[in-house]
Parts: structure tokens; sequence; C-alpha cells
């Protein structure tokens, strides 16, 4: 399994709440890819959210968040980490 860090755009004045309702989404769905959302965070007055989460390919990462209703916008492997 890979590691993915996804980044979505536009999302400014998200709050804690809606971060959570979006990062449970995912997790309710999650397996069904072969993937698992680890964690999420987000800056509210960007607007940008990042997730953290391991997966068989970015294509799986994808397809969860398409199905959840908040699409990324880049998705990068996370090869290394320390």
């Amino acid at each position: 399994m890979t590691r993915f860090m996804d980044v979505h755009h536009d999302m400014q004045g998200i709050t804690a709440d809606q971060l959570l309702e979006a990062h449970r989404a995912d997790l309710a769905i999650e397996g069904e890819e072969g993937v698992h959302f680890d964690r999420a965070w987000a800056d509210p007055e960007s607007g940008t959210v990042y997730c953290l989460s391991e997966a068989p390919s970015a294509e799986a990462v994808l397809r969860v968040h398409e199905r959840t209703g908040h699409m990324a916008d880049e998705i990068h492997p996370v090869p290394l980490t320390v």
C-alpha cells in the first residue's frame, strides 16, 4: 500500500464539524476501494483541505472522494516519511 496526500481547494470557511463529517463519509466507504484514510487537516481561511491515506492507487483515493461528494484537486504519493 502506498501513502497519499490529497489536496482539496476552494473550501473556504470549512468548520471542524464539516471536516469531521467529510472524513467520516470517507471512512464509511473506504474499505470498498481498499483505502484507509488516516487524518485530515484544513485551513478555513485559504480553503485548503489535506487528507492522508493509504491506498492501492491514487485512483482508489479519487473514487472514494468522488463518491462522497468532495473531489480532490490533487493527489500526491508520499513514498518517504520520517
